[in-house]
This record gives C-alpha cells, sequence and structure tokens, in this order.
C-alpha cells in the first residue's frame, strides 16, 4: 500500500435560512487526507467546517497501479478507515473520503462518506480515466446504473465500529436537514456528460469533487473553467480537491483547491506547495445559488423533466442557527501561473519529495553548461528556495526532512546556497573535446546557485576504453575530421557519453563518503522532451539517470525559464549560457573552439521537433497527415518538397532511435507530447524505418502540389 502524497482536500459548512428566513451560508474549506486527514479534519473544525472532502482514493494512495489487484491493499483500506471512524476528530463532521472497494467480487473507485461512527453512502466512480497517463479501467469498473443503490455488506471490522450490517452502494445524493450534496470524482468534471448537469437540474446545489489530477503546463486554466463553467449555465456551489505532491512515480499533482459559485471563482487554493496541509475557507449564500437558478427559464423547464436522484437522508445540518451577520466571500480573480513559474515550482515540489521519500542526501548532476543541465541546476536551486520559504514560515515537517536529510538534528535551512551547497554536486566531465567556455560557465552558475562543484577530465578513461578496443582488434577508430569514419566517429562520441554515465554514478554513490559526510546521491538526468522524441543522445550516456526533472520540457520553454531564473534569481551566469549554441561537445574542436552543434547533428531545429512532436501525439498525426498539416503551416517558409523532406527525415530518425525509449530515465511529466515509453505514449519500438507505404502517399501529394501549382 502507497503513501498518500498530501492531498488537498475540502470541507463545507452551509449555513441555511433561519427562521425568520433571512439567507444563507455555505463555509468549505480545503485540506488533505492520508496520513494527514485527522489534522487536517482538525483544522477544518476548527474553522466551522461541518463537511469534509479528501482527494481520490486517499486512503491508500492513488498511484498504487496494480496492487490495487492485491486484498492487501483493500484490507489495509478498510484498517485505515475503521481508525477514521473511531477518532473524535471524525465527530460531528461529514467526512468523504476516497478508496477501492469490492461489491459482488467487483472493484470500484469510491468515496466512502460518513458521519458519528455510521457510513451514509459508499459512492463507486462512474466515469473512468483511462487517457495518457491513466489506466483506471485496468484495476477499476465503472459504475453503469444511473441512479441504482444496492446494498454493501460491510467488513465485519468496519460492522463492530458502525453497528451496520449494510450500507447505500450506487449513485445517489445527500439530503440534509438544509441542502442537497452531490459528488464527482475526478474525471466525471471532464466527461461531456458530467453528473453535476442533472444532479444540479435535480435540485443538487452543492457539488463536490476529488481528485488525482496531474500537473501538465497550462493545464490549470482547463481545469479552473471547468469548475466555473459547471455552475454557470445550472447555477450551484462546487468545491473541487486535488492531490499534491509526488505520488512515487512520473507525476505531480498540483492541488490547486478551489470554490467556486454561479460560474465565479470564490476562493483558490495553492498549485504549488510544500505544505502537508491547507485550508481554505469561503463563505458563501445559498440563496444567492437559489436565486441565480430561479431566473434561467431553460434550466427550470429541463429541471421539470429529470429523473429524481435517489436521496440519503442525513439527520444533520450543515448550516448553524445564528450565521445571519456572517459576511460572505465575493468571487476573486484566478492567478495562473505562467509556463516558467510552472517549471521552477512543480519540477522542485516534485524533487523535494522525491528526495526526501527516497531519504538519499541530496542530488548530483553532470552540468555541462548548456541549457538543458542548467535549467535541471535552476530547478534544484528552486526547490532550495522552497525549502528555505517553507521553514521560514513556520513549515516543522519540511525543517524535520531536510534535517534528516542533512544528517544534522539543528539545523535550520534559511539561505539557499547555503542549502543548496550541502545536498547538491554539479560535477563539469571535461574531455580534450571541451571548450574552456562551456568549464568556465559550469564553474560560474555552480558559484552562483552555491553547489559543491567538481571539475574533473576522463581522457584517461577514454582513451583506456578506446586503447582496449585497438588491443583486441588491432585497429584504432578515428573522428571524422581526422579521416575517419561516420561510424568510427559516433562510436568514439558514443565511448564518451557512456562513460560520462559511469563516473555519474560513481561520484554519486562516493562523493560524500570522500568528504567525510553520511549517504549517497540520486542522480540527475538533462535530457529535454525534444530530444527524447528525436533519439537525439546516446543510450546509456548522462540521460540515463536516476529521475530527470525536464524529460517532459521543450527546448522552447527551458530557453524561457532560464531567461526567468536570470531576472528573477539574478543567476547571471545564465546569459552566456542563453547566447551559446546548444552541443554535445563529442567531437574534436578546431581552433579550440567547438564546431558540432545540436542543431547540425539532428537535422532539425528544436522549433521544428516541438512542431513534430504534438503532430506526431497530439494531433494524432501519421508522416502522412503531417506532411499535409505542414504544407500549409509553412508555405510562406518552406516549398512542398523541402516539407516533404523533413518530415521524412523526422520519422526516419525517430522510429530508427525509438528503442531508446524503453530505458528513458523517469521524468517529470510535463506536456502531452511526451514520447514516455512507460504508459504515456505506447508505441513499437521495433520500426520498418524506410515507411515505405507512408513516404509514397508522401511523394504522390507532392506531385498533386506541384501540378497544383504550375
Amino acid at each position: 500500500m502507497t503513501d498518500c502524497p498530501r492531498p488537498s482536500g475540502s470541507l463545507s459548512r452551509s449555513l441555511l435560512p433561519s427562521s425568520l428566513g433571512q439567507g444563507s451560508a455555505a463555509r468549505a474549506c480545503f485540506t488533505h487526507c492520508a496520513p494527514n486527514t485527522l489534522p487536517g479534519i482538525d483544522i477544518a473544525k476548527s474553522k466551522g467546517a461541518r463537511y469534509r472532502l479528501g482527494p481520490e482514493l486517499e486512503i491508500c494512495g492513488y498511484g498504487c497501479s496494480d496492487h490495487y489487484y492485491e486484498s492487501d491493499t483493500l484490507l489495509h483500506s478498510f484498517q485505515v478507515l475503521e481508525k477514521l471512524l473511531q477518532s473524535p476528530a471524525t465527530q460531528d463532521i461529514i467526512c468523504d473520503v476516497g478508496m477501492p472497494v469490492l461489491h459482488r467480487n467487483v472493484r470500484y473507485n469510491c468515496r466512502v462518506i460518513f458521519l458519528n461512527k455510521k457510513i451514509l453512502l459508499i459512492r463507486p466512480k462512474i466515469s473512468l480515466a483511462n487517457a495518457g497517463n491513466y489506466r483506471e479501467l485496468r484495476w477499476f469498473t465503472p459504475w453503469s446504473k444511473a441512479r441504482h443503490v444496492e446494498e454493501y455488506f460491510l467488513p465485519r471490522i468496519i460492522q463492530e465500529v458502525t453497528g451496520q450490517e449494510t450500507v447505500p452502494f450506487g449513485d445517489a445524493v445527500l439530503a440534509t436537514k438544509d441542502t442537497c450534496l452531490g459528488a464527482e470524482i475526478c474525471e466525471e468534471l471532464w466527461a461531456p456528460n458530467s453528473p453535476h448537469i442533472e444532479m444540479g437540474l435535480d435540485g443538487v446545489e452543492i457539488f463536490t469533487n476529488s481528485s488525482g489530477s496531474h500537473h501538465v503546463l497550462r493545464k490549470a486554466h482547463a481545469r479552473v473553467d471547468l469548475v466555473n463553467s459547471a455552475t454557470a449555465k445550472n447555477g450551484g456551489i462546487y468545491i473541487l480537491a486535488n492531490q499534491k505532491g509526488c505520488d512515487g512515480d512520473r507525476l505531480y499533482y498540483d492541488g490547486c483547491a478551489m470554490i467556486s459559485m454561479n460560474g465565479e471563482t470564490i476562493a483558490q487554493g495553492s498549485q504549488f506547495s510544500l505544505d502537508d496541509v491547507e485550508v481554505l475557507v469561503a463563505t458563501l449564500d445559498l440563496e444567492d445559488v437559489r436565486s441565480y437558478r430561479a431566473e434561467i427559464s431553460s434550466r427550470n423547464l429541463a429541471a421539470s423533466k429529470v429523473s429524481p436522484y435517489p436521496r440519503v437522508k442525513v439527520d444533520f445540518a450543515l448550516s448553524c442557527p445564528d450565521d445571519v451577520a456572517v459576511p460572505t466571500c465575493m468571487p476573486i480573480q484566478w492567478r495562473h501561473h505562467s509556463p516558467e513559474e510552472e517549471i521552477s515550482l512543480g519540477p522542485a515540489c516534485w524533487l523535494w519529495d522525491y528526495l526526501r521519500r527516497s531519504k538519499q542526501a541530496g542530488f548530483l548532476l553532470p552540468l555541462s553548461g548548456g541549457i538543458d543541465s542548467s535549467a535541471t541546476a535552476c530547478i534544484v536551486y528552486s526547490m532550495c528556495h522552497q525549502v528555505c520559504l517553507a521553514v521560514k514560515n513556520g513549515n516543522a515537517d519540511v525543517l524535520a526532512d531536510a534535517r534528516m536529510i542533512v544528517n544534522d538534528e539543528t539545523y535550520i535551512p534559511k539561505d539557499p546556497r547555503e542549502f543548496c551547497k550541502r545536498i547538491f554536486t554539479t560535477c563539469y566531465m571535461a574531455s580534450e573535446n571541451s571548450s574552456q567556455d562551456t568549464c568556465n560557465r559550469a564553474k560560474l552558475l555552480a558559484e552562483q546557485i552555491g553547489s559543491y562543484h567538481i571539475n574533473l577530465n576522463m581522457d584517461a578513461a577514454v582513451k583506456a576504453v578506446v586503447g582496449i578496443f585497438s588491443v583486441v582488434t588491432g585497429r584504432t577508430p578515428q573522428f571524422s575530421v581526422c579521416g575517419g569514419s561516420s561510424r568510427e566517429s559516433l562510436a568514439l562520441q558514443n565511448v564518451q557519453a557512456r562513460i560520462r554515465m559511469v563516473l555519474a554514478y560513481l561520484f554519486a554513490q562516493l562523493t560524500l563518503w570522500a568528504r567525510g559526510m553520511p549517504g549517497g546521491l540520486l542522480v540527475l538526468g538533462s535530457a529535454n522532451v525534444d530530444e527524447s522524441l528525436r533519439g537525439y543522445m546516446t543510450k546509456y550516456d548522462c540521460s540515463s539517470a536516476d529521475i530527470n526533472p525536464i524529460g517532459g520540457m521543450s527546448k522552447t520553454d527551458l530557453k524561457n525559464f532560464i531567461q526567468y531564473c536570470l531576472e528573477n534569481f539574478q543567476l547571471t551566469a545564465l546569459r552566456s549560457i542563453m547566447s551559446a549554441p546548444p552541443t554535445a561537445e563529442l567531437e574534436p574542436l578546431v581552433d579550440g573552439q567547438v564546431a558540432q552543434t545540436d542543431e547540425a547533428d539532428m537535422g532539425m531545429t528544436y522549433a521544428e521537433l516541438s512542431i513534430y512532436g504534438k503532430l506526431r501525439k497530439i494531433a494524432k498525426a501519421g508522416p502522412y497527415s503531417m506532411f499535409c498539416k505542414l504544407i500549409n503551416m509553412w508555405k510562406e517558409i518552406c516549398t512542398p518538397r523541402e516539407v516533404a523532406s523533413k518530415v521524412k527525415h523526422f520519422f526516419r530518425m525517430y522510429s530508427v532511435n525509438r528503442h531508446k525509449m524503453t530505458t528513458l530515465t523517469p521524468s517529470y511529466h510535463a506536456e502531452n507530447y511526451s514520447p514516455d515509453d512507460n504508459r504515456f505514449d505506447l508505441r513499437p519500438f521495433l520500426y520498418n524505418t524506410s515507411w515505405s507505404w507512408q513516404f509514397r502517399c508522401i511523394d504522390k501529394q507532392f506531385r498533386t502540389c506541384l501540378k497544383g501549382s504550375a
């Protein structure tokens, strides 16, 4: 059973009309669940909350994957539920928690809603997420019986606490003394036939959504728009709770808890934070919902025909009798992070979760002085900023984690540079093909962020490996500029790249030992999403690492992020890094200067690669469809012949190198065109790289274009 990472949850307090007929108010507070469920409930209750909602599958953790098949996961979930039911903290507040439930030998993703040691309703998920990173249909079955409730026989350990033998299980809503609440679970908000539509027509006034929604660059606005639109046409209050943190894999769940009423945002939670518990409070008037709905005639006509939901009556009020003078909250403008801020904060929080949970002593990064490794270093520096800020703000959990990582029970991280020196090692691995410029850039950046920096020369190791080959075969390979073939040159470049990977792991294991410090370091990779897509990397080189915080980001976004760090962190070393052309520095220098560049090697620009990636994955375009789209997109800059050549070259290189994706370092998922082979982008890794049929179709269309322009 996995540990649930800092999910954000919600609580709601509804203050309905008094006997005098005055207006009503609803208070919603956001907290999170296991292992911090009970502290969160305590905070919520202290703020007047009467309803508490946690994120999806919070008891066991959303990222259990195939552990959901194990009966232990079900057993332990019910054991946690037993503890929650027995706790005094859960009394006099409706608690809504997420866990897997086996009903009639079918496993469901459920909400378990209880009050005062009595389970009110088990509500199974209706629409399962099964695209992209999600595989819920692998482990769960959707509840397909709309507005239908069955009896669920409780396990004995729960019966002994609740005194109930059976409880309602199915698609129903809660009717308290003063309002009606209906639940959605994550994907159901995104579905075209979301349950909140019919529930709202049937008189449900408060909608709750427990989510397990991960971060993707530029995605937050879509989630916010969906929540606001859910109540814009139909009226109502929408409360969304989402997990926050790394759940043990490539995804970072980014919180963004929110409260919306009648199409407007009322309260916004943080998207990126190291806080384990977050409470968001808003006071709303339910009479505003009723008056909003009253004047929408189309809504009222539809409501008169809707099939009713089964109602579970709850002898409990979300309101207080003395709420007349309670002021209500006004709408706010949602504050979105820029993509550069998202890169600075999201992967930094993900790295911190990974570091503290793996119980390692820090990170090691091969720092080449280029944009990708420098961006990775800046993300670690941003993480150090977040840690120091959290400690300054009184976060005792972050302080305890920092002390554990540096092995000092009295340590207090105050200065990001000083903390970076303790937990971050950078290493410039020079060869005879490295320039002094990149060496200087790496050294200066390391000084400015405060990392412990190592300069080494690996020529002896490279010559030793090549020497073994020469002794065995009697032949010595040469670089192309020295008269060698392309095969020889590529092999020599790969030797250098792979030795860097071996050295990175050696220094990660023993650097702290050599410094008289305990622990080991996690190796960070720094290959971007575009290089992975093209396969522009050596298999088992420095792209092979423990984790990669930028593996889901484009070169374009990383360049913008470097500019952001230059301006916001005053890292002046980044100025020269931005202006330098990207290079692998694996071929000999010419007159002491770098002659090799990435884009020349790849035969395409990084900007073109981003377009290819989006068309291939997001637009679902094969070679022919991509050609047809690009002859229009690029008609001002490329002839059809040039477009055909570019598309063919991309697909040849992509298919030749696809096998590299099977060993790709686990990366922070940030782009929807990621080529991650683990579960997001499922493709063959052995292709017919000639694409003979597809390319003939391109040639035929190309000739048609020529005739049309003649």
